[in-house]
């Protein structure tokens, strides 16, 4: 239940991992509030979600400040990992502590922490930015180029749960594919919340339908989501 509505009823589905999930629905039904129960920003009055406790979930911010920090950087700070070891190693340089200093050179070598900067820029680029942008100000750019920021500090994140609301507004066609190109190799589970049909053909492998408080679980795209659900409607008559 949310603002007094009861979203889902007598319901269950199975996520497995290394799937990419579409999750869709009409506007009201539940969808987003799921997202907020996967992050653990919402309770269940009855019922339970269980997830792996070692899971990671990545999700993308809705909102941006307008910060003088650079998109790069920025876009770093998705990896918080990376970011605190960075901090530990900072810390243990100003004490002059060498045990501290090469047990932080370890754990950010673990972390990938020295090529995070190519990454970054590489993730930047597929989405649409131009070299010359990457080092700008946070604040320099407009509210849909500061969605694709949040984007790429989602993707660069680690993570063994993604959870997507509708990633290809703001995107042009180029960016679009390249984000179903980057998806597809994605390692981990994925579970996107999306209205482009095409874009839940060229990347889910499995469909969640919720409808009347229900989600229904469909193998496939969205166009076999379509097909087969026409054919359960035709066996209901």
């Amino acid at each position: 239940m949310r603002g007094g509505k009861t979203l889902l009823s007598d319901t269950s589905f199975t996520i497995f991992p290394q799937h990419r999930i579409g999750l869709i629905g009409k506007n009201g039904c539940g969808k987003s509030s799921l997202f907020a129960l996967f992050r653990d920003e919402l309770q269940l009055e009855e019922g339970e979600l269980q997830l792996p406790n070692e899971w990671r979930i990545a999700s993308v911010a809705q909102e941006t400040p307008a910060l003088a920090r650079s998109a790069i950087d920025y876009v770093m700070d998705g990896d918080q990992g990376f970011r605190a070891a960075e901090q530990a190693l900072q810390a243990a340089e100003a004490k002059g502590d060498g045990h501290a200093i090469a047990h932080s050179h370890e754990q950010l070598a673990q972390l990938g922490a020295y090529d995070i900067r190519s990454r970054a820029a590489m993730l930047l680029d597929g989405l649409g930015f131009l070299p010359e942008q990457i080092e700008q100000p946070v604040s320099a750019f407009s509210g849909g180029w500061r969605m694709r920021l949040n984007l790429a500090q989602a993707l660069i994140a680690p993570s063994d749960l993604m959870l997507l609301d509708e990633p290809t507004n703001h995107l042009d066609v180029d960016a679009i594919f390249w984000l179903e190109s980057w998806l597809k190799s994605y390692s981990g589970t994925l579970v996107i919340i999306s209205h482009d049909r095409d874009f839940l053909d060229n990347v889910a492998t499995d469909i969640l339908h919720v409808e009347n408080q229900v989600i229904s679980s469909y193998t496939g795209n969205y166009s076999q989501f379509e097909h087969q659900r026409a054919e359960h409607l035709m066996q209901q008559q």
